[in-house]
């Protein structure tokens, strides 16, 4: 059996200058030259099984020191270099594992630096909530274009008039009996094929333009191809509609017009699928039952969800639905709304929202009213969803989405129960003022702590 090599060069000369010995007297102990020893500190030889046998001999040394993976720091280390502004400087992990192996102390205070740059961007991210809230100003900040297009997308209605308009008319134009995929065979020669997992692993869908292939993960739900199909037809037959819309969002760089040109092809693609007409009095004659509808139209409860959002025609106009997709770690996935989505009324980061108890009853529809400190109150509906099929032992991705409108607009919903009463939340635990919440994560900014000894309240902060 060949020997294990281990490369620890920076752990060896740690352990040799915590021992104050000189090369040449650490080689004589381990029966090499000290060339060699020079090299194995530089990692430029490994550490074989009998070096490391003779090292735990002369110096009573852990094994496990040498040969287990590199410091814990070295996860956290990967976590700071994935954060957008750093996700392109390294080519790998090499330079990771040698920054915290040769340099734990650096490794450290480079890992606390980034923690005091996240606390602080939450902060300054609630601050501005706060004073945008209050009619004030917001506190300029850099953004990545990602941040860029999903500001701009939540602060505008979900609802693009002429893109709508193609749709309608696309399909009204297709021959009875006509799918988008036979579309695409018939009028560019586009045929569609499902690839099995071992051969695109990591793709949802690929377009070959040598050979007029459109790709599709079989992990792909049938509801999740056919939107992958219909993505692919708004961007041949509706693009200068998508292109037009583009031009009416006030973007500052090319990347965020290349990441916005997705997000609307998206939306074009929610607007083949499900017809504006036709959506819109299904939504009406089942009183918005997402279910109902997307058995309908054979499409998903996130596609009938994202479609609601979308209603907002002049003269035919719905319900006014918010929307937001949450992970199961409370990250927001996005947001959008039919007239925006109201940030600084409903907020979205309030732990007793339903969309976050959707992950302990996955599949059911949660529907309940929700108060705010201001008196505001909204309907809201969660549900978990199902991301692509996943292969054995790997695990499932879930995410919930939350759909809300304004409460008083309940008596037109099929959800909207008015027997039962609002849940009291906050638009976020650093903005939110309520005493003695059980689900407080973090004191508000507004308050300072209250600090006594013979006292303490129900949350996990009390404060003044």
């Amino acid at each position: 059996m060949p020997e294990r090599k281990i490369f620890a060069g920076p752990k060896v000369r740690r352990i040799r200058n915590a021992l104050a010995l000189t090369q040449t007297a650490m080689a004589k102990a381990l029966e090499i030259s000290p060339s060699y020893l020079n090299l194995i500190e530089r990692n430029q030889r490994p550490l074989t099984v009998q070096l490391l046998l003779k090292l735990s001999a002369a110096y009573r040394i852990d094994l496990d020191e040498l040969q287990g993976e590199t410091a814990g720091g070295l996860g956290e280390l990967k976590e700071v270099f994935a954060d957008p502004l750093l996700s392109g400087e390294l080519p790998g992990d090499q330079e990771l594992v040698e920054v915290a192996d040769a340099a734990p102390n650096a490794a450290s205070g480079m890992i606390k630096l980034y923690r005091a740059y996240r606390e602080q961007a939450a902060r300054l991210s609630d601050l501005t909530a706060l004073m945008a809230g209050e009619g004030r100003a917001p506190v300029a900040t850099g953004r990545l274009p990602l941040d860029e297009v999903r500001e701009v997308l939540e602060r505008r209605s979900a609802y693009f008039a002429d893109i709508e308009a193609a749709a309608e008319r696309f399909t009204n134009g297709l021959a009875a009996g006509t799918g988008l995929k036979d579309w695409l065979k018939n009028e560019h020669g586009i045929s569609t094929r499902i690839l099995p997992v071992h051969v695109m692993p990591d793709l949802r869908r690929r377009f070959d333009r040598h050979s007029m292939r459109l790709f599709l993960s079989e992990r792909l739900s049938a509801a999740d191809q056919a939107q992958e199909i219909a993505i692919e037809v708004a961007r041949l037959a509706l693009r200068p509609e998508i292109e037009a819309a583009l031009e009416d969002l006030p973007l500052s760089s090319d990347e965020a017009r290349r990441i916005a040109r997705f997000e609307v092809t998206r939306s074009a693609g929610l607007a083949l699928l499900m017809p504006y007409g036709a959506f819109f009095l299904a939504a009406q004659n089942t009183r918005y039952d997402i279910d109902l509808i997307r058995a309908r139209f054979a499409v998903s409860f996130s596609q009938a969800a994202s479609r609601l959002v979308m209603l907002q025609r002049p003269g035919a106009a719905g319900i006014p639905f918010f929307l937001m997709e949450s992970d199961a770690a409370g990250h927001v996935i996005r947001r959008a709304g039919a007239l925006g989505f109201p940030q600084a009324r409903f907020g979205g980061n309030c732990p007793k929202l339903a969309i976050h108890a959707a992950f302990q009853e996955p599949g059911r529809i949660l529907a309940e009213t929700v108060a705010m400190p201001d008196g505001s109150v909204f309907l809201t509906i969660a549900r978990t969803l199902e991301g692509p099929v996943a292969e054995f032992g790997e695990r499932v991705r879930r995410t919930a989405l939350l759909l809300g409108c304004d409460a008083a607009l309940r008596d037109g919903l099929v959800y909207g129960r008015s027997d039962v009463a609002p849940v009291a939340i906050g638009p976020a635990c650093r903005l939110c003022e309520r005493r003695g919440c059980l689900s407080r994560a973090e004191p508000p900014l507004t308050r300072p702590l209250a600090l006594d000894e013979t006292s303490s309240g129900l949350g996990s902060f009390d404060f003044q």
